[in-house]
C-alpha cells in the first residue's frame, strides 16, 4: 500500500470517529431511513436453530466481589488462564452483564439492556466458542438476548485451533472457557444514524466489552478484549454473510490465577528492555 493510499485510509477512518467526517460531501437533503419513516429492523437476529438453552439466572448464587471500586481496580487484561471448568451459573451472569435484555420500549422500538448504546440501537449480536463450561458440550453457540438462551450451532473438529486461527494466531486464547465474538449488524444502528452510524458503532463495541471486564473481574475470571479478528474466518464459522452482519471483536474470558500475573508481566517486557 503507497503513502496516499494508506493517508486515506486514515482519513476515512478518522471521519467516523468524528461523526459527520467531511460534511461538503452529504448531499443537504439527506435523511436517515428512520427520518424516512422506514420501518426498523428486528431489536436482535432471529433464533438460528430449533432448539435453544435456557440459561439460569438465579446470580444471588454466584458469589460476586460487590466492592465495586475493589472491581474496578483489580481489573486487568489477562492472558493466562488454567483451563479449569466454569459453572454455567458463571456464563449466564457474563452474558447477561454484557448484553442482557431488562425491558422492551414501545412497540419493540428498543430494547433497555445492561449496557448502553447510542440511541438504544444494540448493533451487536454475540457469539461463542465454548469449552469446559458445565453441562454444555464444547462448541460454537448464538446467544439469545430477547430470552437469555443459547443455541449450539455446532462443535468443529479442532475447536482449539478455529480460536486460534480466527484470532490472528494467537494462541493464548484457544485455552479460555469462553470466547465472546461479537458482530455487527450494520443496518440496526443504520436505520437512525444513516451514513454516520459507524461512531456510535465503535463507541458502543467498548461499552459492552467493558461491562464484560467488570463482570468477569467480580466473579474470579479473567479476559482480554482482542481487535485482531479474522473475519473470513469468523463469519464462515458462525455463518455470516460477511455484509449485512460482520464479525468484528472478540473477547477470551477463562479462569485465573494470582501467581500467573508473573507470567502476564512478561508480555510487557518489551517496556522495560526499550527503557519505556
Amino acid at each position: 500500500m503507497n503513502e496516499e493510499a494508506i493517508r486515506e485510509r486514515i482519513r476515512l477512518g478518522r471521519s467516523f470517529i468524528t461523526k459527520f467526517g467531511d460534511d461538503a460531501d452529504v448531499d443537504e437533503d439527506y435523511a436517515s431511513d428512520q427520518e424516512r419513516k422506514l420501518p426498523q429492523p428486528p431489536l436482535a437476529k432471529a433464533p438460528m436453530r430449533e432448539a435453544s438453552i435456557a440459561l439460569p439466572t438465579c446470580f444471588e448464587n454466584l458469589q460476586i466481589d460487590n466492592d465495586f471500586l475493589h472491581v474496578i481496580n483489580t481489573r486487568r487484561s489477562h492472558r493466562v488462564f488454567t483451563r479449569e471448568q466454569i459453572p454455567l451459573l458463571q456464563l449466564s451472569y457474563l452474558l447477561w452483564c454484557s448484553q442482557g435484555v431488562q425491558s422492551i420500549r414501545g412497540k419493540s422500538y428498543a430494547t433497555l439492556r445492561t449496557v448502553p448504546s447510542g440511541g438504544a440501537r444494540h448493533p451487536f449480536e454475540c457469539y461463542l466458542a465454548l469449552q469446559n463450561v458445565e453441562g454444555l458440550a464444547d462448541g460454537l453457540y448464538h446467544y439469545l438476548p430477547m430470552t437469555h438462551r443459547l443455541e449450539f450451532l455446532g462443535a468443529p473438529d479442532e475447536l482449539g485451533q478455529l480460536i486460534s486461527d480466527s484470532l490472528c494466531e494467537q494462541r493464548w486464547a484457544d485455552k479460555a472457557n469462553a470466547v465472546f465474538y461479537y458482530s455487527c449488524v450494520f443496518y440496526r444502528a443504520e436505520w437512525r444514524y444513516g451514513i454516520w452510524a459507524h461512531a456510535p458503532i465503535l463507541m458502543d463495541s467498548g461499552h459492552v466489552t467493558e461491562n464484560l471486564y467488570l463482570a468477569a473481574t467480580s466473579i474470579g475470571l479473567g479476559g482480554c478484549a482482542i481487535a485482531a479478528v479474522d473475519p473470513e474466518i469468523c463469519n464462515r464459522a458462525f455463518g455470516l454473510d460477511g455484509v449485512e452482519e460482520a464479525m468484528f471483536y472478540a473477547m477470551p474470558v477463562g479462569t485465573i490465577r494470582p501467581q500467573d500475573r508473573s507470567a502476564e508481566d512478561s508480555f510487557y517486557a518489551f517496556v522495560r528492555e526499550e527503557g519505556l
